[in-house]
């Protein structure tokens, strides 16, 4: 892409080739991906019931970890931030560490706020929130 601001990533380590490595090596491999740090973020098929694993980019803000459903600017939320909207209650792995937490979106104030420190680590979600016509939830993880 051409678009100012944006920088294309290496999709080397991405999906499962990523969890897995992440997980089998503690996040050793895999918790800095193009020079950014990694989650991997568990939550609940809202059809299947079943257990499904996101790598994602994340920020912190105090205790809370920060993650965006930017989906490159598609038109349409990722799975697991529907996932969290039928079902909050998820996990993470920062690391070797796993926490279990409780999504929620920022609104208002505190998601602008938010943003800030979001573009700050990854400054393409400006770019991405322009390819799309909904507004890119920035999803809050607090320890449950």
């Amino acid at each position: 892409m051409s678009e100012p601001g944006y920088t294309a990533p290496d999709l080397d380590l991405v999906g499962e080739k990523h969890i897995r490595r992440y997980r089998e090596t503690g996040g050793e491999v895999g918790y800095v991906w193009n020079g950014v740090p990694t989650l991997l973020l568990t939550t609940t098929g809202r059809k299947t019931g079943q257990r499904r694993t996101s790598a994602l980019i994340f920020g912190t803000d105090g205790q809370d970890h920060l993650v965006v459903a930017s989906m490159g600017g598609a038109p349409k939320h990722p799975q697991w931030y529907l996932n969290l909207t039928a079902d909050p209650s998820a996990t993470i792995q920062v690391r070797d560490r796993v926490v279990a937490v409780t999504a929620r979106t920022a609104e208002g104030a505190q998601r602008e706020r938010l943003w800030k420190i979001m573009t700050a680590v990854w400054p393409n979600y400006d770019v991405y929130q322009t390819r799309t016509d909904r507004r890119i939830p920035l999803v809050v993880l607090s320890p449950s």
